[in-house]
């Protein structure tokens, strides 16, 4: 009888479960030896293996490399691919949790410039892997059928995933190097009265017009916690404007903006312009800095940023988007002034492209301020509603290069991701819109205490209605507008834009007689 080796060792001798273990580490020993070692393998494993070595990579870079024994560059290629995945969890979580915290971080262009090397980084590594991949499958010996196969799946391979990595990381690219120009690296600025309150400005640089005229101003007053805005639209032709004490404009013009026609509130932008020399040294953009205080004057609010939205570019912003949906209630001309009347935009919903939109919004022909008002805040409130997440991630880079050539802005890049969250915050809660025009005041002729009394008590709405925790359903705010205070109008959207055409504004009396009352309904609506 054979002796035992362990008999008299205090230690106890093998078992059957044992030897099973053994012979599951036997087993993966082998099974790892034949990727590694091909040479022992018959024809079909060979075929098998090279396939699998490929198809490996597709999954994850670099798993091809350490089962086939090239272990260093396969944890490369794993941790360049990990560190990836942890990016996109991270961000998905905090998209989930923390979207403010998302919004802060890609707020900034080195952030952009660093995703977009990780993006070129993985691409690389992914495309090294599917051809070191194809070369450790050891084609040479293998049939012409299974050569083919093995090439063709590595050349999809990297296409499908090198591509659209590449793609991210041009998108990334463009939307730093464009965030640079837009948005500065200045120092953010705290909220007023627990409110951003932010200027937009539709500007007018048309081929018939002498400088930037923004013949669309509208205040947004957004809440900083939950969102809830208020747009408050200026007339163009607002006149007599006395700024406020201590304001850089009223050391400039001690008697106010009060010349008649010829000082209206659009051309202060203008004339800020041609007199940079007047102003402190450090005002980037006068024409912009007059006419927020300008605002800041009529309305009793301070305005921490401002924004002009050139609608020239706009057309090419709206042709990156696919378009834009609007019902519209009055036939409008593409066309008038001093050339002919082309067509009209029909009543009925319409989908309209940059062309056409950005007509729709700028039309004059046979219109008063006061409709163009209610067009261009139906173009941007489509804007707002209709242009998703998903469509500005596919579109991100075309948007990017669009908006460097509408948007000019003093927003700096720390605010953006607070300021982006509100957006989102703001796109399912109604939206109170008032416009000083006639009836509510003559733009020519007002008391500027009951601008800022209607201001002050739009403002005091919007705060109440967010603070109530539920409506009844008889009181829910229809689908076109809510209530605003008294004589003002209201509705779901923003204004922001410009008129354009070449013919000279109507006379006041007719403005007077055909302004907008209502909510806007009367000429378009946003499906």
């Amino acid at each position: 009888m054979a002796r035992n080796p362990f008999e008299g060792r205090g230690q106890p001798g093998p078992s059957a479960d044992d030897g099973d273990l053994f012979d599951v580490r036997r087993t993966a020993r082998a099974r790892r030896g034949t990727l590694a070692d091909p040479d022992s393998l018959t024809p079909r494993l060979r075929r098998r293996r090279a396939f699998t070595l490929v198809g490996m990579t597709w999954l994850v870079p670099g798993l091809a490399q350490l089962v086939a024994g090239r272990r260093r560059l396969g944890r490369w290629g794993v941790r360049i691919w990990a560190a990836t995945i942890l990016v996109v969890v991270l961000g998905a979580m905090l998209w989930l949790w923390r979207r403010v915290w998302l919004f802060t971080i890609t707020g900034h262009s080195w952030v952009l410039m660093a995703l977009a090397g990780l993006c070129v980084v993985l691409a690389v590594t992914w495309v090294v892997m599917f051809i070191d991949a194809a070369r450790l499958g050891r084609l040479r010996g293998l049939p012409n059928s299974t050569r083919r196969g093995v090439a063709a799946l590595t050349v999809v391979g990297m296409l499908a995933t090198a591509g659209p990595l590449t793609w991210a990381s041009s998108a990334l690219y463009a939307g730093s190097s464009v965030m640079n120009r837009i948005f500065s690296s200045g120092v953010s600025k705290p909220p007023s009265g627990g409110r951003y309150n932010i200027l937009l400005l539709g500007g007018d640089s048309g081929a018939d017009r002498v400088g930037t005229r923004p013949d669309t101003v509208i205040l947004a007053s957004i809440d900083a916690v939950g969102g809830e805005t208020v747009t408050f639209g200026f007339a163009r032709d607002t006149e007599n404007i006395n700024f406020r004490t201590g304001s850089t404009m009223a050391r400039l013009m001690p008697d106010g903006w009060n010349c008649g026609d010829e000082c209206l509130l659009n051309g202060l932008y203008t004339w800020g312009t041609n007199n940079q020399d007047r102003f402190p040294h450090d005002v980037q953009d006068p024409g912009a800095l007059a006419t927020v205080e300008a605002v800041e004057a009529l309305s009793g609010l301070d305005i921490q940023y401002h924004a002009l939205i050139e609608l020239e570019g706009f057309e090419t912003m709206v042709d990156a988007v696919g378009g834009l949906d609007v019902i519209v209630k009055k036939p409008t001309p593409v066309g008038g002034g001093s050339s002919p009347v082309y067509e009209y935009i029909q009543p009925g919903e319409q989908h309209l492209n940059g062309f056409y939109a950005l007509w729709y919004a700028r039309s004059r022909e046979g219109a008063t301020n006061y409709e163009r008002m209610a067009r261009q805040k139906c173009v941007l409130g489509a804007a707002l509603k209709q242009v998703d997440a998903p469509t500005v991630l596919l579109k991100f880079r075309e948007l990017a290069e669009a908006g460097e050539q509408v948007l000019r802005t003093n927003i700096p890049q720390a605010d953006l991701g607070g300021l982006a969250d509100l957006a989102l915050k703001s796109r399912g809660k109604p939206m109170t819109s008032v416009n000083f025009v006639p009836p509510l005041i003559d733009p020519w002729n007002y008391d500027p205490a009951v601008i800022r009394d209607r201001v002050a008590q739009a403002i005091d709405s919007s705060t109440s209605r967010a603070s109530t925790p539920a409506v009844t359903p008889s009181s829910q705010t229809p689908s076109g507008g809510d209530s605003g205070p008294e004589g003002t109008a209201a509705t779901t959207g923003s204004s922001a834009g410009r008129a354009g055409g070449g013919t000279q504004d109507t006379s006041r009396g007719e403005e007077s007689s055909e302004s907008l009352t209502g909510d806007g309904s009367d000429i378009c609506v946003v499906p």
